[in-house]
């Protein structure tokens, strides 16, 4: 688990393409990357951690590799910048990630993401984006919204190649205290989560202004540079 606090990226992360969802705003790229200042987790060591408890429910499964029929390894896509998780860009993900089994054949199959707090952002490495991959945000028992496949790649043929995942940031006018991810068919892969809560842009451009150095030049540059 890591924390990397940076508010330029999370200025342009405020402006990112939106894709009205019920509260939900979705950018979704073959080479994005998770917002910086989050909570990032990658499930090589651990599913569960003071920030974040995972749930798998029968079939769901953390495994590495591919198996065919069963689950594909998601794809690192050339340019995508997942250092923060430890990935190899160009290649299929070699570390361990997880997969959500069928509903279609075990009623129950899902992962589901339990948050200390509440937060109002998720973002994870999508692998082989099929039609019939869900993740479902609530807050408490409360459905906050749905992300499905289509909503992430057009079209969402469960590809395995490059291309064929990207990395999905989501943001939520709700906060959220858990999202749970199922798949009606083999199956929905899935890595890299970050996770947190996204700072006002008041809150954020006060931050910078705290680190620029003192002068009264200096801040009229800066405030020139901020409004337009």
């Amino acid at each position: 688990m890591k924390k990397i606090f940076y508010a330029a990226a999370l200025l342009a992360a405020l402006e990112m393409p939106q894709l009205a969802n019920a509260s939900l705003s979705i950018s979704s790229s073959v080479t994005g990357s998770p917002l910086a200042g989050m909570t990032y987790d990658n499930f090589d060591s651990s599913l569960n951690t003071g920030a974040l408890s995972v749930v798998l429910t029968p079939d769901a499964a953390a495994v590495t590799g591919s198996v065919a029929n069963l689950y594909a390894a998601p794809y690192v896509n050339a340019g995508q910048d997942l250092s923060v998780f430890g990935n190899v860009a160009g290649a299929a993900d070699a570390t361990q990630y997880l997969t959500t089994g069928s509903t279609g054949s075990y009623a129950g199959a899902s992962i589901a993401f339990n948050f200390s707090s509440p937060e109002d952002y998720f973002g994870l490495l999508w692998g082989s984006v099929d039609s019939y991959n869900t993740l479902t945000f609530y807050n408490g028992l409360a459905v906050v919204g749905t992300v499905t496949g289509p909503d992430v790649l057009n079209p969402a043929n469960g590809y395995q190649g490059s291309g064929g995942s990207a990395y999905v940031n989501i943001l939520s006018s709700s906060p959220f205290t858990s999202v749970v991810a199922t798949s009606s068919q083999y199956a929905f892969e899935l890595d890299d989560v970050a996770f947190g809560v996204v700072p006002e842009p008041s809150t954020i451009v006060a931050g910078a202004l705290l680190v620029l150095p003192f002068g009264a030049s200096t801040l009229r540059i800066m405030r020139k540079k901020i409004t337009g």
